[in-house]
Order: structure tokens, then C-alpha cells, then sequence
């Protein structure tokens, strides 16, 4: 384990990601040319693009992740535990927008709504995110606790959804997959930092990793809609990324001298539409404008 002397910045630290970049931030813009969502619902709108029910439901699900956790992740803009991190974590948040944005354009054109009318006009039960998405932010730890978790998930996910006979889908992978390969990387940095800091921010690490840990199995459930997408070409099964998150994470917390958590599964049933008491919340804040003024623009 690194001494806390020897870590002086993030780029000193090696994370073990496979083509990674040591001295990457997570504010770097993803280089060329990609379909915006404003490009999908152009599309959606003119009939070029139009998904299945099932397609629309799934992109749904990875939309829904990617919004409640650009929510989460925004509370930390000025409240992070150093200027960077501010900018970090508020480029990060940006970044799963832009992905919620695109699935959720996509998804509303089975049903002949908008980004924003799915964002802020459906009810609790309506959403499709997983449980760890929606967790609390806790301390600075347990916050990267929860994006080590997801940005591993998310990279191997969007990885084979780029294969994705769907081409819109495939799409938005081959762009988020850039940007969520940055974030693993600021995740995994954080990660080995704070477990070869202090005693303190060991033991704050460890304690987030056993708060994360639970929503973990969650994510990696395969039911009938995802099922049935894969086996057309279209969706990735989540059981199929569960071996090489399991690897990489392992990796990660091997360098950094943790072991995986030994903690009961929560129950999950976010896909379903059952939620945690904190999904509520969330919602009452993200769509309180909207609501309050309907169709405003500015």
C-alpha cells in the first residue's frame, strides 16, 4: 500500500485501466463528431428513428440510471472537498445528462413524448433506475464509493452496446462510453487515494464500499425484456458484464489493499418501478420548476 507521502496528485497513481490515460480528467470533452440528442429527437420527430415498445423500455432504464445520478452527482458543485473535485464531479453529472438525454429522446419517441416530459412529468413508480443510482450521496467517499460502482458497470455495459444492432442505441454507447471510460479512471484514482491516505479516510473508503455494495447484484439482473433484446442483438444482457466488473473492480481494490464487501443484497426492483424512500426526494426537487411553470421556456 502507497504511504501517504507518496501520493501527490492524481496523476500519480496507477489505476489499472486497460488503455487508460493516469493523467486523464474527468473534464475532458469527448473528441469529434457524435449524434446529440437533439439530433435524436429530430429523427424521432421526422420518422427516421422510431423504437419498439421493448426498445424504448430499455433505453428507458439506462436513461433513467444515467438522470438520477447527473441529480446526485450536481449536489457536490460547491460543496466538494476541493476545487477540482467541484468541477470533477459537476463535468461527470454533465456527462450522464447528456446520456439521459439521448435515451431518454430515443425512449419518448415510442410514446410520442419529450426528454423533459419523461424527466419531470412522470410520478415515483414510473421510473426504471436501479437502486445504487439513487442512494445518497453521504460523505465524499461514499459518493465514490457509489461512481466506482457505476462507471465499472456503465463502461462494460455501453462497451457491448456498441455492437447493438439497434443503430441509435449504438450510437449513444460508442459516445458515452468515452466519457464514462474517464470516469472509471477518476473513481479508481479516488478509490486508492483515500485507501492509502489517513486511518480516517481509510476507514471512510471501506465504509462506503459496505454502503454501495448491497445495490451491486441489482444491476446485473437479467429479466424477460432484456432477455429477449439480447437475444435479437439489441440490448446487453446486464449478467454478461458481471464477470468483468467483477475482475476490474477486483483488480482496483486489490492495488488499494480492500477486499470486497461482505454484505447482504438488497432487494432491489428499481426496473419494476419499486423504489427506496430517497427516489422521492430527488424528484421533488428535480421537477418542482418544471411542474410549478409548465411549458415555460426561457
Amino acid at each position: 500500500m502507497s504511504s501517504p507521502d507518496s501520493i501527490t496528485g492524481h496523476g500519480d497513481i496507477s489505476t489499472g485501466v486497460a488503455g487508460g490515460d493516469s493523467n486523464a480528467s474527468a473534464t475532458r470533452i469527448t473528441p469529434g463528431n457524435a449524434l446529440r440528442p437533439e439530433d435524436i429527437a429530430l429523427e424521432v420527430r421526422t420518422g427516421l428513428s422510431k423504437p419498439t415498445g421493448d426498445v424504448a423500455e430499455y433505453a428507458l432504464r439506462l436513461g433513467d440510471d444515467a438522470l438520477i445520478l447527473a441529480q446526485r452527482l450536481g449536489h457536490w458543485i460547491s460543496r466538494a472537498p476541493e476545487l477540482e473535485e467541484d468541477v470533477a464531479l459537476g463535468n461527470i453529472a454533465l456527462d450522464q445528462l447528456g446520456h439521459a438525454r439521448s435515451f431518454l429522446s430515443y425512449a419518448g419517441g415510442a410514446w410520442g413524448k419529450s426528454e423533459d416530459d419523461l424527466a419531470y412529468f412522470r410520478r415515483e413508480h414510473e421510473f426504471r433506475s436501479a437502486h445504487l443510482f439513487e442512494q445518497p450521496n453521504g460523505d465524499f467517499a461514499v459518493t465514490i464509493a457509489r461512481q466506482f460502482l457505476v462507471s465499472y458497470y456503465q463502461y462494460e455495459l455501453y462497451r457491448r452496446l456498441t455492437e447493438s444492432t439497434d443503430s441509435t442505441l449504438a450510437a449513444i454507447a460508442a459516445k458515452a462510453v468515452k466519457e464514462v471510460d474517464y470516469h472509471r479512471d477518476h473513481s479508481a484514482q479516488w478509490i486508492l487515494r483515500l485507501a492509502g491516505g489517513t486511518d480516517e479516510s481509510r476507514r471512510r473508503m471501506i465504509h462506503g464500499l459496505r454502503l454501495m455494495w448491497p445495490y451491486v447484484n441489482e444491476i446485473f439482473d437479467d429479466d424477460e425484456l432484456v432477455i429477449r433484446l439480447a437475444q435479437s442483438g439489441i440490448a446487453v444482457a446486464p449478467s454478461s458484464v458481471r464477470d468483468d466488473f467483477d475482475q476490474l473492480t477486483g483488480q482496483i481494490l486489490a492495488e488499494a489493499q480492500l477486499e470486497v464487501p461482505n454484505v447482504p443484497a438488497a432487494p432491489g426492483g428499481g426496473r419494476r418501478g419499486r423504489h427506496s424512500e430517497h427516489l422521492g426526494y430527488i424528484l421533488a426537487e428535480m421537477q418542482v420548476l418544471a411542474r410549478e411553470h409548465p411549458g415555460a421556456s426561457w
